[in-house]
């Protein structure tokens, strides 16, 4: 039996204060590398321009040890829209092993807590014992050097968790775009549903604009062929995207298809890609980009650099009468 494709929404904007991780899935913002892999900074072949990221994907395989993340980007040139070469998918992987755990950032030297600080079993804070007040004398005699070498040490500490841009492997004058949650679902989960009002609202301005049924193609389909196609043949000529627009019609927010090649960037992904700075103006023009990847998932366990991931770009057939 074939399998029900996963279906990516946006799932609502992620605020700028807002911490991600390299396993969200979302939409632009900057992209969450992968413990112990670096993101080189990526450019475009075609007009040396830095690539925006689009999508961030996290799809682990169920054999394997390895978390697994994608990033795809773009170039936001309008001269390099549905350009093949204007776009780079990238996947990272590391093993749970490799992921440094919080407590290894902690100082060696640092006094556990211990079980009699907590609970039933803390001291009295209100009955300050002779020996705890020297001990705070002794600590507030302390000089303002040990302030600022403590400062220092914090500060030190404090890096391995920052997570600027540009520890985040992109150059802080890429051109961003707002950032939205990607929620997944089954396409068999939507069947049936009743709120179909905007599904069937986008086919009917599809119809008229066409100047043809998109159900009558699935009759067609089942009763002429090739010939049943001529009979009801779309304007452009393209039955294939027909076929796709009928197929897309259950959800038309969708913006994501992860299926057996690994996924597919929809359409309605295009109008949420603007940009974060109100002050500029961003955009991506495409029709749908599948994402190819390596069957085996081949990694070395340690590499640090991302691999680079086959891409298929498909203009939008009406990008077109824009130009």
């Amino acid at each position: 039996m074939e399998e029900s494709p996963l279906i990516g929404a946006c799932d609502g904007a992620i605020a700028k204060q807002k911490n991600t991780y390299y396993y969200t899935n979302k939409i632009g913002g900057c992209p969450d590398v992968v413990p112990g892999v670096s993101t080189p900074h990526n450019q475009c072949t075609l007009c040396g321009g830095l690539l925006s990221h689009v999508v961030q994907i996290y799809c682990p395989l169920a054999a394997s040890l390895y978390h697994r993340t994608i990033h795809v980007f773009a170039c936001t040139a309008p001269q390099c829209h549905g350009k093949q070469e204007s776009w780079k998918a990238l996947r990272s992987q590391c093993m749970e092993s490799e992921i440094r755990e919080p407590s290894a950032c902690q100082s060696s030297d640092k006094t556990p807590v211990s079980s009699t600080d907590w609970c039933d079993d803390a001291d009295d804070w209100g009955m300050d014992s002779e020996e705890n007040v020297r001990n705070e004398q002794t600590c507030t005699a302390q000089p303002e050097t040990d302030n600022l070498t403590a400062s220092q040490e914090v500060s030190s500490r404090l890096q391995d968790l920052c997570i600027n841009i540009e520890s985040a492997g992109q150059p802080t004058d890429t051109p961003t775009f707002q950032s939205f949650y990607i929620s997944v679902v089954e396409e068999t989960d939507l069947v049936g549903q009743n709120d179909l009002e905007h599904a069937n609202r986008l086919l009917k301005e599809y119809e008229e604009r066409e100047g043809m049924a998109v159900r009558e193609i699935a009759r067609f389909e089942g009763e002429g062929g090739e010939e049943a196609y001529e009979k009801a043949k779309a304007k452009h000529g393209d039955a294939v995207f027909s076929s796709f627009m009928k197929r897309i019609s259950l959800c038309p927010e969708q913006v994501l298809r992860p299926r057996v090649f690994e996924f597919q960037l929809m359409p309605a992904l295009v109008s949420l890609l603007r940009s974060a700075h109100l002050t500029s103006e961003l955009a991506v023009e495409f029709g749908t980009v599948l994402i190819y990847t390596c069957r085996d998932s081949c990694w070395t366990s340690g590499s640090r650099s991302p691999i680079e991931e086959f891409h298929f770009v498909q203009t939008d057939p009406d990008q077109k009468l824009f130009k």
